[in-house]
């Protein structure tokens, strides 16, 4: 059976390419520091010499329109191309090519069915910055096929949060039963409290710094009861517009299971949101 040797999860902060990227009176102040806590995090998957990525993430409206916007959606296509014109415009994202594993796809997709989730697929996929993101900042290379995982965070009505955490422990559930000698992690990025086009974008630090220190407290570890009995549709309005997002986090915590502390935490403000970075190694530790 193939292994799980990583569960990752992480904010996808578009800028990060053009900010690492950037020289001279172009590099912001804050670039340094951030690459460096982006390659060591980097490290916490490399070290778990992963042979597939499973990516969880959500279309920013880019593909998925409200005439068709499936909750839950896998890919199964053997490569995907990304980013969208825009992404490379605004943020200088490069255009990509991934190649997909597409009988771990298959296999996620017959068995969730099976398992009580009405998944949507997709053989024709483009992918957007919440899946290429991670993979800029945890394997630059891009050299590791992928399944992308698709949730609908944006476009009411959502699934319950804690459908997201039984996703998550679904998956897991799935990729420890496929019949496979292969490596497995799970990418998952979602947001903190953010805010996208209202008056408090551009803050200091993340719109609700209250709710980002219990949501990395939770998350860290591992508190998935104590996050559902707080953490609702209607109260994830309150932190930010755009903060519905966090339920993917939610997802990776059901993926890394309850109580399950985090081996590896860090967090970074930038100037109108909170990045963070959590790694867990589901046999303790990496062989």
């Amino acid at each position: 059976m193939a292994e799980l040797v990583a569960v990752i999860a992480s904010t996808h902060h578009p800028f990060y390419h053009r900010a690492s990227t950037s020289t001279g009176a172009d590099r912001p102040p804050f670039a340094d520091e951030w690459v460096r806590k982006v390659e060591a995090f980097r490290e916490t998957l490399t070290r778990a010499r992963p042979d597939v990525l499973v990516m969880v993430g959500s279309d920013h409206f880019h593909q998925l329109w409200l005439d068709n916007m499936p909750q839950f959606l896998v890919g199964k296509a053997p490569f995907y191309d990304a980013n969208f014109y825009n992404e490379e415009r605004e943020f200088g994202l490069p255009k990509m090519l991934l190649k997909g594993q597409e009988d771990l796809s298959e296999y996620v997709l017959r068995e969730g069915l099976d398992a009580g989730f009405d998944l949507a697929f997709s053989n024709e996929l483009r992918i957007d910055h919440s899946i290429t993101c991670p993979i800029i900042t945890l394997r630059p290379e891009a050299d590791l096929p992928i399944v992308p995982v698709y949730t609908n965070i944006f476009a009411p009505p959502l699934p319950q949060p804690k459908r997201f955490v039984q996703l998550g422990r679904t998956i897991r559930q799935l990729i420890e039963s496929w019949p496979s000698d292969k490596r497995v992690a799970v990418i998952g990025t979602g947001h903190l409290s953010l805010e996208l086009g209202g008056p408090r974008q551009f803050g200091p630090h993340g719109p609700d710094p209250q709710f980002d220190q219990k949501a990395v407290e939770w998350i860290s570890s591992g508190d998935i009861e104590g996050c559902l009995a707080e953490v609702t549709l209607d109260s994830l309005h309150a932190p930010g517009n755009a903060t519905h997002g966090f339920m993917d986090f939610m997802l990776m915590m059901g993926v890394a299971g309850e109580g399950r502390k985090a081996d590896y935490v860090d967090t970074y403000d930038l100037f109108h949101t909170m990045e963070a970075y959590f790694t867990w190694y589901p046999d303790g530790g990496v062989r």
